[in-house]
Order: structure tokens, then C-alpha cells, then sequence
């Protein structure tokens, strides 16, 4: 750990840029990475990134300006240990070091044409449950924010867990899932394009915002 937080200090922090445009529409934007870290994905928060010489450990740093790492470090402490969410090992000046899940995001499997089976659905659901149980309410859970891991479902961002108002990401996207994916494109193995994806979750967005429940989750 020890070896990794220098890396974070002396390394990554100087040489990374990140950007934080449009702070309520859309996520941060990473402009420059130093070596040897690699981007792994952005949030409407902050980046992720590994370094190749930690790879069960990922950085998550936050974009200046960008609120939310205390509230962040907070739900994982109330989460403990649980199969479907990563764990906080360290609390740092801007960011945080998260044990890393691999897999992919329902997202991605949309757009390469990947099975996602039920019980990935499944898993979310009582991962989030559980998460209720522990006095946190689950909030921005989507196709970006869910991984298939070796079959299973995972939540891979819970940095808005502590937000008050109810959220319907969750269940826009398994109306979604039930509706549309699982009797069209889950049987014929479709891929939906990323500027379909892109274009349903702006859209998503904008009609959450103006109070409409109906939209499709992507």
C-alpha cells in the first residue's frame, strides 16, 4: 500500500488532468494520464485508474471542484464487505484507493452484443437491499455502473448512496431489460450502437429531470 501511495503523490496526481466542464450534465473528462497509469473509466465525480504494478488496487481521484469523496468514503464504510460492491482501503487529499472489480458494464455489454443473464438483474437487486439495510439509498445505479463478473452482477459506483431523493435509474433500467433487451436483443445476441446508447442516456437524463418516470434506463 505504502508503495502505491507514493505512486499516487509523486506520480499520478502532478501529471493528471482532469476537467470538470460540465459539472450537472455530463461526466469529468480526463485530458492527460502519465505513465505508466492507465484510465480505466469517468464518473460525474472523479477518474479511476490503475497502475500496472497494483493491479488489485484502483485510484479514484476526484476532479477539482467536484464534491462528494467524504460522503463516498462514508458508504463503503457503512457497506463492509459484500460480493457485489468493492471496498475503500485508503482515504487520500482527493482521492481514494478502491479494491478493483473486473468485468464488464452492462453497457458495454449492450454495445458488443454480450449476454446479460437474469442473474446478473438478480444480484444487483439484493445487493442494493442490503444496502438499504445498512441505511444508505441506492442512487445512480445504471448500465455504465453495473459489471457482469464471471456471471454475476456488481456495482461498481455507489459515490451517490447517500442521496436523499429516491432514484429510478435502477428500475427504468429493468423495464428496459424485461421489456425491450431480454425478448429482443438477449436471444439474438444484437449490439446496439454507441450512439444509440449515447443518445437514450441523454435522453434518459433529461426526462428524469423533468419528472418523467417512463424513461428506459441505459
Amino acid at each position: 500500500m505504502n508503495g502505491l501511495l507514493e505512486g499516487i503523490r509523486q506520480g499520478l496526481l502532478p501529471g493528471l488532468l482532469i476537467e470538470s466542464a460540465a459539472p450537472h450534465r455530463d461526466p469529468v473528462v480526463v485530458r492527460r494520464v502519465p505513465a505508466p497509469w492507465e484510465l480505466l473509466g469517468a464518473g460525474n465525480y472523479a477518474a479511476v485508474l490503475r497502475h500496472p504494478g497494483h493491479p488489485d488496487q484502483v485510484a479514484k481521484v476526484y476532479a477539482p471542484g467536484r464534491p462528494g469523496l467524504e460522503e463516498e468514503a462514508e458508504v463503503y464504510r457503512r457497506l463492509g464487505a459484500h460480493p457485489a460492491f468493492s471496498e475503500c482501503l485508503h482515504i487520500g487529499e482527493g482521492f481514494l484507493i478502491l479494491g478493483r472489480i473486473e468485468g464488464t458494464t452492462l453497457y458495454d455489454c449492450m454495445r458488443l452484443g454480450l449476454p446479460i443473464p437474469k442473474r446478473v438483474v438478480d444480484d444487483v437487486d439484493r445487493a442494493l437491499v442490503y444496502a438499504r439495510k445498512r441505511g444508505l439509498r441506492p442512487h445512480d445505479v445504471h448500465g455504465r455502473n453495473v459489471m457482469v463478473r464471471e456471471g454475476r452482477g456488481v456495482v461498481v459506483d455507489v459515490s451517490d448512496f447517500l442521496h436523499e431523493e429516491a432514484c429510478p435509474a435502477w428500475d427504468d433500467f429493468k423495464r428496459f431489460y424485461y421489456r425491450l433487451y431480454k425478448p429482443l436483443l438477449y436471444p439474438l445476441g444484437l449490439r446496439v450502437p454507441r450512439p444509440v446508447l449515447e443518445a437514450a442516456r441523454r435522453l434518459h437524463r433529461l426526462l428524469r429531470r423533468s419528472g418523467d418516470r417512463s424513461a428506459p434506463g441505459a
